[in-house]
């Protein structure tokens, strides 16, 4: 039992790097505080959330969130805080609204442009070739005298 608590203690140890001085004393302020971190970007690593990634600048960046939320912000205002202060790419998954309408529509619009490119290019080829056709008698007879040899 004790080796199942060592294996599942590594397995979930890099799944938040938010330190034990960065953590909120009232449990419901924390919970607000890891679900806003758990949608914001890591300015340093890319495609990591702050509360997963270890880089200083996350660090800063869930500092910031929790003291917005003991400043008395609501969820959305806190974001809204840092997005105005980041920019909308600081938000893992961006709203759809102004110029991210045009990121959500494109990879349905690319879906959809290369099936029917597919099937254009599927219906082109099968007419180009047209019905096979037979050989003559001619040809025939000379593909068994070249096949009995």
């Amino acid at each position: 039992m004790r080796r199942l608590a060592c294996i599942l203690a590594l397995i979930a140890a890099p799944a938040f790097a938010v330190q034990p001085d960065e953590v909120l004393d009232d449990p419901v302020m924390e919970e607000r505080a890891r679900d806003i971190s758990s949608g914001l970007r890591c300015l340093v690593c890319r495609n990591e959330s702050i509360d997963e990634s270890n880089a200083t600048l996350a660090r800063d960046l869930r500092l910031l969130v929790r003291d917005r939320l003991v400043a008395g912000d609501s969820n959305d205002e806190v974001v809204d805080f840092i997005v105005a202060r980041y920019g909308e790419y600081v938000l893992l998954n961006p709203r759809a609204a102004g110029s991210t309408w045009f990121l959500w529509l494109a990879g349905p619009a690319m879906l959809l442009a290369g099936t029917g490119i597919a099937i254009g290019y599927v219906r082109r080829r099968s007419q180009a070739e047209g019905p096979a056709s037979g050989l003559s008698d001619a040809e025939e007879t000379r593909l068994r005298q070249i096949l009995d040899d």
